[in-house]
């Protein structure tokens, strides 16, 4: 009777410890970002370390990249229902999505968490992708904006390359001067405040001000706009769309331009559009009046779908994409900035070729001057749209400063007061 009755209780073990590995080999988690080139970079890290590392605690990922319009696409996703366990977040919109309640906080993972802790990361980065006290996602890696110049056009005008010493007026009289070879003009103005922005930041301005109002004929931001505005009056700058171009990378990988204003995305661009091309990174020109530089975050984060069903095993493949392993393998490649305080003095750094450098004054960019996160509150991409718009029609010449900022101040107060 005893051996009957133990035989049983074995059985019954067994069947459960068998369903346990069962169930555990069957945990899907479900990741999504954009596709284009990042896909083939998630992938191969994924299969050296994510993979691998999730097999030991049977956890299968299945990654599911979107080719076009990822926002509109996990917006979608998430109201019905059919969104990924984990997904990518840009500061720019991330949150819209936090504050409708559809991403998961992450305190409670993280207080239990060996290999994920806040102190771990960047503290500006985190903030950006915190709400109301509470971590709604981990920063993966982010860009800052640098000055990319072409050597070998400095060098055939005889003008000084840019430096970390120049002023936006030393450094529109070097555009200016190098804008005399033919065929050459100084800078990619792209005609958006993603690139314009840093500038009123250098000079002061703040996106809102105590009330929530934003002010473009603030003292500073008008200075900017119009030193911005003003390059394209000579061919000191010029719009890359008049150059059949859709943004300043691709104006200056053509030699077009002696210069543009990029993060470090630029660079990958550059290695496959124009190997050969002769170029050197500085940080962006101070404000003569302030003595400072203004420059713009941007970064994405992993955030958790509030709805998720495998919210544990999904923390857990959290902590191998952000971990000091994926990171380093990124950082090595030249394909990101890292997000964790560890690897600001990393090795890397110090490597003497084109990209590692740019890749530094990259990163040094996030903590030199008045820095701000892009991204505008509830308003998302609505801020800037009034800005875009004027920027381009003042560098067209079909309003005046005056008139291009009075029209963008009376559309933003419209949005405003929605």
């Amino acid at each position: 009777m005893k051996k009957s009755f133990f035989a049983v209780c074995f059985g019954l073990l067994l069947m459960v410890a068998m369903f346990s590995t069962v169930s555990a080999a069957n945990v899907q988690v479900r990741i999504s970002g954009w596709g284009g080139s990042d896909q083939p970079i998630i992938e191969e890290m994924l299969r050296l370390y994510v993979t691998p590392a999730m097999a030991k605690e049977g956890i299968t990922v299945l990654y599911e990249p979107i080719a076009d319009d990822f926002q509109r696409y996990i917006v979608n996703a998430l109201s019905a229902n059919t969104a990924p366990d984990l997904f990518y977040m840009d500061i720019f919109w991330a949150q819209s999505l936090i504050q409708a309640g559809q991403v998961e906080p992450l305190d409670n993972y993280i207080a239990k968490s060996k290999i994920l802790k806040k102190e771990d990361f960047i503290p500006s980065l985190l903030d950006a992708f915190s709400y109301q006290g509470k971590v709604y996602g981990i920063p993966k890696d982010f860009n800052t904006l640098a000055l990319f110049y072409n050597k070998d056009l400095f060098d055939l005008a005889g003008v000084a390359y840019p430096d970390e010493n120049d002023t936006w007026d030393t450094l529109a009289k070097k555009l200016e001067a190098v804008s005399k070879l033919d065929g050459v003009y100084g800078l990619a103005l792209q005609p958006e405040f993603a690139r314009m922005g840093a500038f009123t930041y250098a000079a002061g301005f703040k996106t809102f001000d105590q009330n929530g109002k934003s002010n473009l004929f603030h003292p500073g931001f008008k200075a900017a706009f119009e030193w911005y505005t003003g390059l394209a009056k000579t061919r000191a700058g010029v719009m890359p769309a008049d150059l059949g171009q859709s943004w300043g990378g691709g104006a200056f990988g053509t030699e077009e331009v002696a210069a543009c204003i990029e993060g470090a995305w630029v660079i990958g661009h550059l290695k496959d559009q124009a190997p050969n091309l002769n170029y050197g990174t500085t940080f962006l020109p101070k404000d003569p009046s302030t003595g400072k530089r203004g420059n713009l975050i941007f970064c994405v984060a992993w955030g958790m779908n509030k709805d998720s069903k495998n919210k544990q095993a999904a923390f857990k493949v959290l902590e191998q994409l952000t971990s000091p392993e994926v990171q380093q393998w990124i950082l090595e490649r030249g394909l990101a900035l890292p997000s964790r305080v560890a690897l600001a003095d990393n090795p890397y750094f110090k490597q003497n070729n084109r990209e590692a450098q740019a890749n530094y004054i990259v990163f040094r960019g996030a903590s030199e001057g008045n820095v701000v996160p892009f991204s505008f509150g509830e308003y998302g991409g609505r801020w800037m749209d009034p800005i875009n718009e004027a920027l381009r029609a003042v560098m067209s010449g079909e309003m005046s400063v005056e008139e291009g900022l009075r029209e963008a101040q009376y559309r933003l107060d419209q949005e405003m007061q929605r």
